[in-house]
């Protein structure tokens, strides 16, 4: 009986132990899922800072970076993952630029300077803030707009196109029909949080949810996927299994891991975008 006695102490304390590392992620889950640099990133010469206002009335700061010199390039939306700052995604932003493309690199609430605390519909809204700026510029073609996300940032894009307008209020151009590029994208985030804490139930703790797959399947617009094969932050299953669903081409990099160099500004990477763009958006 003792060592019956000494077993049920022990699973006790094993339930309890457990039990307390789920009410502390239940509650602590948002500090885990967004982990942004709050500093305020310097505006390099060349770049235009730009202020976003959103519907729930917080003013963002963005960067524009603008083409260099190709009439016939996009102007590309980027919502980045989950860390971080848009000065540490300028190499991006230049290299897409070098390539003819304009940037928008945005920075969400709480993020580089940014008022705000980050969460799934604060996140869309900051993205409708930047698809409307970029409506209103004049030295911008609503029709040649294309949207990449990056990790978390594919959940923001797929909810802007996926949930809400229906289109560009300014211009009218149809969102379900802007091209869309998909960098580490995953099913939907508690997939993410699955393969990160297995111990952990977390499909039921999630508040945000960001449904990738849910969000673009009725997309009508060209979706390209892009990842690392190497990645062990969002497994590179999960991103196949995106672009099975959608019926999207899959790029991969190859021995690229989630963060590396290759999967932010590599050639390989910028190049795959280049590519897409210019077979999607024909030159005039």
């Amino acid at each position: 009986m003792e060592i019956l006695r000494r077993v049920v102490r022990v699973v006790l304390v094993v339930v309890a132990a457990w039990a307390l590392v789920v009410v502390l992620a239940a509650v602590f889950q948002r500090q885990l899922i967004y982990l942004p640099d709050r500093s305020v990133p310097t505006t390099p010469a060349g770049v235009e800072e730009v202020a976003l206002d959103t519907d729930d009335g917080l003013a963002l700061t963005a960067w524009f970076v603008p083409a260099a010199g190709d009439e016939d390039g996009a102007t590309v939306l980027v919502a980045p993952g989950n860390a971080g700052n848009r000065g540490v995604r300028l190499p991006l932003a230049t290299g897409l630029a070098a390539r003819g493309h304009a940037v928008l690199l945005l920075d969400y609430r709480g993020y580089g300077g940014n008022p705000g605390r980050p969460s799934e519909d604060g996140l869309l809204a900051d993205a409708r803030a930047a698809l409307a700026h970029l409506d209103a510029r004049t030295d911008v073609t609503a029709e040649r707009i294309v949207l990449l996300g990056e990790s978390l940032g594919t959940g923001v894009v797929a909810g802007t196109v996926g949930r809400g307008a229906s289109s560009m209020s300014g211009s009218g151009v149809s969102l379900a029909e802007v091209p869309v590029v998909l960098r580490s994208p995953f099913t939907e985030l508690a997939d993410v949080g699955r393969a990160a804490y297995p111990f952990l139930p977390v499909r039921m703790l999630l508040r945000d949810r960001f449904p990738v797959i849910e969000d673009l399947r009725g997309h009508l617009g060209p979706i390209l996927v892009i990842a690392g094969d190497r990645d062990r932050i969002v497994p590179t299953p999960l991103s196949k299994q995106v672009a099975a669903a959608l019926d999207a081409p899959f790029e991969a990099i190859a021995g690229a891991d989630h963060n590396d160099r290759a999967l932010l500004d590599g050639d390989d990477y910028l190049d795959a975008v280049d590519r897409f763009v210019r077979e999607v958006l024909p030159a005039d």
